[in-house]
């Protein structure tokens, strides 16, 4: 199924349906589907060949959906960038991923300014909102310039749903961030599973709180939502309060979060359920979401339906637990969709028996084309040739088919010749009453190698020591794999759909050690 098939089908159907709600501005399907194909008219314009890189630099507005749609009907490939990169990082993404033209929000205009000199590769500019901020980037042309006159119904292209149309950016918690080249079909199995498993249909309202250039909201709920002829509200930045008020406004139904907004949502001290009396659904990924912020959740919502998902922008979903196997199976991610096919194996690639630690590989329609760019990480992502991608995940299937995280193969601590892994850690330290968030990683010993140690944040108004956690834990986990240090933090570097970056933290203590990560 091709993406632009979605948005055009949704409009046959719901013509004068609201689709996008941004702040006070509403765009009904027909006019939305016009839009798309205009967008796509002016890139054709541009010269640009089919398989085009169009880079867009924005936070969540009506213009990036128009974007996702107008690109993909162009044959081009939309690369969603990162609007937390610094320059530097801003200049290495847009030049490796070879764009030929970047779509920025106004307010990010003297960013785009500083780098332009370095991307000779970039041949247009288009601004979004203010266009006299175009003038800062070199002479950009406001996107409604861009869009007007040209023809509204769909530009004749021949695109095949095998082509490439959209590129996201891992979050970087190691190394720097890879290009996720993903084809019209990877991306529509994606969200068939996501309609599936969230039950998503043309009634909801769906809230995008999360950055539309990651995956999480535009893959998983963004485009879904669309293919269904559901509304989307777009929220530009994350805000407890503005949450609440867009849900109470809107009527919101459905949301995708990551585990730290849900975190800031349970503890935020105005919660009122009655704000929130319309939302029904929640799906969450990106990283753990401790046990007791799922608890409090369902606690405080009893309406609402928790939906847990895994995957990865490689692979889209490759699993879900739905909220009826609540509180059976918490602490699973649930099982394999209907339409991808998940296994655990061995370093070898032979699956291993149920319940035993593996690496957790996919197979089939979902999964990328390539790391753009990146010919020996693709290799090692593909590593056997036999059709399945290597997650770097590590965990276990039961015999009911459920899929349990243990941790990143890359963040496996070996200590005196032990493995242990942070995650089981983690969830001892999450056991406490006090315990918010924590993050547990290896650190230097001359003796061991690497122990674990640990960085914590309380919950608001809770109190607790070292001594007491470490006991904790000690009462939980064999002694060898206790934390052997205990950091109390405010707060945690993060990756922008709330990923704790591991990496920031456990730098610092190998300055001039060696470690294989």
């Amino acid at each position: 199924m091709l993406t632009g098939d979605m948005l055009r089908r949704s409009a046959a159907r719901f013509p004068d349906k609201t689709a996008v709600i941004w702040g006070e501005s509403r765009l009904r399907y027909r006019d939305f589907d016009t839009a798309a194909n205009r967008l796509a008219h002016a890139l054709l314009d541009l010269g640009l060949a089919k398989g085009a890189k169009v880079a867009i630099l924005s936070r969540n507005r009506t213009e990036y959906a128009i974007a996702f749609f107008g690109s993909a009907r162009a044959g081009t490939v939309l690369v969603n960038v990162s609007v937390l990169y610094a320059p530097a990082e801003l200049a290495y993404v847009l030049d490796k991923a070879d764009a030929e033209v970047l779509i920025f929000e106004d307010l990010f205009a003297e960013k785009v300014a500083e780098v332009r000199d370095a991307l000779p590769g970039i041949r247009h500019y288009v601004v979004l909102g203010d266009s006299r901020s175009g003038r800062l980037a070199g002479g950009a042309r406001s996107f409604d310039d861009l869009l007007k006159g040209r023809p509204g119904d769909e530009p004749k292209i021949a695109i095949d749903e095998r082509d490439p149309f959209c590129m996201t950016y891992t979050g970087g918690t190691t190394g720097r961030p890879k290009g996720v080249l993903v084809s019209h079909r990877a991306r529509a199995v994606t969200a068939h599973t996501v309609v599936v498993e969230e039950r998503l249909e043309s009634r909801d309202v769906v809230a995008i709180v999360t950055p539309m250039f990651h995956v999480a909201a535009l893959n998983i709920m963004f485009q879904p939502a669309i293919l269904v002829g559901a509304t989307v509200s777009l929220l530009a930045k994350w805000d407890v309060a503005d949450f609440r008020r867009l849900v109470a406004r809107d009527r919101v139904t459905a949301a995708f979060m990551v585990p730290t907004q849900a975190t800031m949502l349970v503890q935020a001290a105005e919660f009122d359920a009655a704000e929130l009396a319309s939302w029904r659904k929640l799906s969450f990924a990106g990283a753990p979401m401790p046990d007791w912020v799922q608890r409090a959740l369902m606690e405080k919502l009893p309406g609402l339906r928790l939906t847990q998902i895994y995957g990865q922008s490689e692979m889209g979903v490759i699993a879900a637990l739905p909220h009826w196997r609540l509180p059976e199976k918490l602490g699973s991610v649930g099982r394999m969709p209907f339409n991808a096919d998940i296994a655990c194996v061995d370093p070898d690639g032979r699956p291993v028996p149920p319940g035993e630690i593996g690496e957790l590989v996919s197979r089939g329609d979902n999964l990328m084309i390539e790391y753009y760019g990146e010919p020996e990480q693709t290799a090692a992502f593909f590593r056997h040739g036999d059709g399945w991608g290597w997650s770097g995940d590590l965990g276990t299937i039961d015999a009911d088919g459920f899929v349990t995280l243990i941790d990143r193969s890359k963040e496996m601590i070996i200590s005196g010749g032990e493995n242990i892994y942070p995650k089981e850690i983690e969830n001892a330290l999450y056991e406490h009453p006090s315990v918010a968030e924590c993050a547990v990683f290896g650190i230097p010993d001359d003796h061991f190698g690497e122990v674990p140690a640990a960085h914590v944040a309380l919950k608001s108004g809770a109190g607790t020591s070292v001594g007491e956690l470490e006991a904790h834990c000690t009462s939980r986990l064999a002694r060898f794999k206790r934390p052997r240090l205990i950091v109390f933090v405010e707060t945690f570097p993060k990756t922008a759909i709330g990923k704790i970056q591991k990496t920031v933290i456990r730098d610092a203590y190998w300055q001039g050690r060696d470690r294989e990560i």
